[in-house]
């Protein structure tokens, strides 16, 4: 059984990925650069800036595992208050070093109703349109709530522009906010194969059961739209263990995805991979098949082959709060998160 407790793993793993890091104290980022492995060559940004989920915490985290594990070079950005140089979730306007998906090979993005400045969201624009994959993580359904913006409006979670309504998340992800459709913060989450999709590469190596989290399904409307494949259905769970029993009937009838894929074609006319899935907070992580299912959809929307057992190994010292508003730990700068 996976419980929400502390997950520690030190010695040579750790010393491996604090020699590979490259921070100074003044970076409002974080970069890890990536060895051996699948991975090697390739960029990944990953985009944190949430109140509630903490992906301060589990993009950091996955970033270490994609690095050390698997060769890639990642760069992980925040909320950043400019004041301090500290990472705040509730700054919800600022996101410095987006400039990095100039160059990434894959953007993974876990962001709620950031309100950026055109200059900011540019980048994501730019990124999106040029066909180049996305993996969106839990809030990302709702990553902007940027309805001032006059040229970036389409991307609001509650876009009504035409031929882009309901924004990023249900244009490129597959899904906007809906709704909890587990009780929140008291009914968590198992993950089950989509039927028919158990011998997805994404689902490779993967056990029974062990997809769980402590976060609650999200609704979504179904079918999914376009090409949108369900790989794994959220089954909604009595309590917050994950040998919880399913709730009988309804919400589990029928079940919600809550991890598929899709395309995406940009702008510039090339399509792109896309992997979505809600779950994803710092506190899921903690599960293996969970950060299995995560891995294994970043190298499928990079087009690259699924081992029969990734790696997904907790890297350093991995202790992530539980999800809340207003849960952030205080007084973190990027460079202090390399000290685990």
């Amino acid at each position: 059984m996976m419980s929400v407790r502390s997950v520690s793993l030190w010695g040579g793993m750790l010393c491996g990925l604090l020699g590979a890091a490259t921070v100074s104290a003044a970076d409002p980022w974080i970069t890890l650069k990536g060895g051996p492995g699948i991975g090697q060559g390739r960029k990944v940004v990953l985009v944190s800036g949430d109140e509630e989920y903490r992906s301060e915490e589990a993009l950091p985290q996955l970033a270490k595992i994609l690095s050390q594990h698997h060769g890639f070079d990642c760069i992980v950005l925040f909320a950043i208050d400019p004041a301090t140089g500290e990472i705040n979730p509730e700054k919800r306007d600022n996101i410095p070093g987006l400039e990095a998906l100039q160059t990434a090979d894959l953007m993974v993005i876990a962001t709620r109703f950031r309100e950026l400045p055109d200059d900011q969201m540019q980048h994501i624009a730019d990124y999106v349109e040029s066909g180049k994959p996305v993996v969106g993580l839990r809030t990302a359904t709702h990553a902007f709530n940027n309805a001032k913006s006059e040229k970036f409006a389409k991307y609001h979670w509650q876009s009504n522009v035409a031929g882009y309504e309901q924004g990023f998340g249900r244009q490129v992800l597959g899904e906007t906010w809906i709704s909890h459709h587990g009780q929140h913060g008291k009914q968590s989450t198992r993950g089950i194969p989509a039927p028919g999709q158990e011998g997805h590469p994404i689902l490779r190596g993967i056990q029974p059961g062990a997809i769980w989290g402590p976060t609650d399904v999200y609704g979504v409307r179904l079918p999914l739209p376009g090409d949108s494949q369900p790989i794994v259905l959220g089954q909604v769970l009595e309590g917050m263990k994950a040998d919880d029993k399913p709730v009988e009937g309804k919400p589990n009838d029928p079940m919600m995805p809550v991890a598929w894929t899709k395309t995406y074609t940009g702008t510039a006319g090339k399509t792109a991979r896309v992997f979505t899935t809600t779950m994803g907070s710092s506190t899921d992580l903690l599960s293996e098949g969970t950060r299995r299912l995560i891995v294994n959809g970043c190298l499928w929307t990079l087009g690259l082959e699924i081992p029969s057992a990734t790696k997904v190994d907790i890297v350093g010292k991995f202790e992530p709060l539980p999800f809340k508003f207003g849960g952030h730990k205080p007084g973190v700068k990027p460079a202090d998160l390399l000290a685990n």
